[in-house]
This record gives C-alpha cells, sequence and structure tokens, in this order.
C-alpha cells in the first residue's frame, strides 16, 4: 500500500529567491510571489508545515497595475475610534513613505490568515529601490511561468 508523503522539518531546504517588480502587475505578482512562500513549487509541499521559500522584492515602487486601478484602489483602517475610518488609494500607498506596503498588502491577502500564514509572511522581504541586505544568501533570480512575470527581452534592447 503507498503512504502519502509529508515532509518533516528536517527535511526542509528552504532556498531564496529574488524578484524584480518593476513594470509587473500587482495581482500576479503577488499571486506568484504567495505560491513561492507556501512551497507549493516544490514536489515536498507539505500542507500543515512552513514548507515554501524565502521571496525577496525589489524595486517595489515601480510596480504596474491595469486598468484605473491606480486611483480606484481604496485601503481602508479604521482608529476604532467614532469617525476614525482612513481612506488611502493606491497611487498615494506608492508615492508615499512605505511603498512596499502595497505589495505586502496584497501577498497577505492571499496566504493563509493564521499561525502558519504569519509565519509564511516573515519569509517575504519587500524593498521599495533595487537595493536589499540579503546579498549573503546568494538569492537566485525566480523564472517561474514565463506567462506571468515579464523577463527583459534581449531583442528589444538590441534594435
Amino acid at each position: 500500500m503507498m503512504k502519502t508523503y509529508s515532509a518533516r522539518a528536517a527535511d526542509l531546504d528552504p532556498k531564496w529567491y529574488i524578484i524584480d517588480a518593476e513594470g509587473q502587475v500587482l495581482g500576479r505578482l503577488a499571486s506568484q510571489i504567495a505560491q513561492i512562500l507556501r512551497g507549493k513549487h516544490k514536489p515536498t509541499f507539505t500542507p500543515h508545515l512552513q514548507s515554501g521559500d524565502f521571496v525577496i522584492v525589489i524595486n517595489a515602487e515601480k510596480i504596474a497595475v491595469t486598468g484605473r486601478r491606480m486611483d480606484q484602489k481604496v485601503y481602508y483602517r479604521h482608529s476604532q475610534y467614532p469617525g476614525g475610518l482612513k481612506k488611502t488609494t493606491l497611487r498615494q500607498t506608492l508615492e508615499g513613505r512605505f511603498p512596499e506596503r502595497a505589495l505586502e498588502h496584497a501577498v497577505r491577502g492571499m496566504v493563509m490568515h493564521n499561525r502558519l500564514g504569519a509565519d509564511i509572511m516573515s519569509h517575504l522581504k519587500v524593498y521599495a529601490g533595487p537595493t536589499h541586505p540579503h546579498q549573503a544568501q546568494k538569492p537566485i533570480p525566480w523564472t517561474g511561468p514565463q506567462s506571468l512575470l515579464k523577463q527583459p527581452t534581449e531583442t528589444a534592447e538590441a534594435k
């Protein structure tokens, strides 16, 4: 009789991936990041463990959206005081002090909303600019499904 494979915590070997968010569509990129963080791209995926990898996202301030979403997408928060509802558009978020929060918010909505999801989110490192402090981990450029993440083409640059 075949038994279902279940990885142990000692068997997991997380890798570090780096993704350049410049020109990528927000939701499509967030769903790819959520898959990597969860570990669904690995054959050793185990639902109850943190079997995913680390993800470093650079250039988060240059993320793209489709349509008029830049002004129509609104983030709400409430201070718990009467009349304390605050509204922020995606444009205000990206032009504000912490533009990486837009991508973090999108990814957080795509992972589980429990303790394992909080642990998964700790493996996401998002930076607004092109530099990051994780060179010691030797991150690998993510080359996932080519149809979802745009890759720079040499033919367009050569012309």
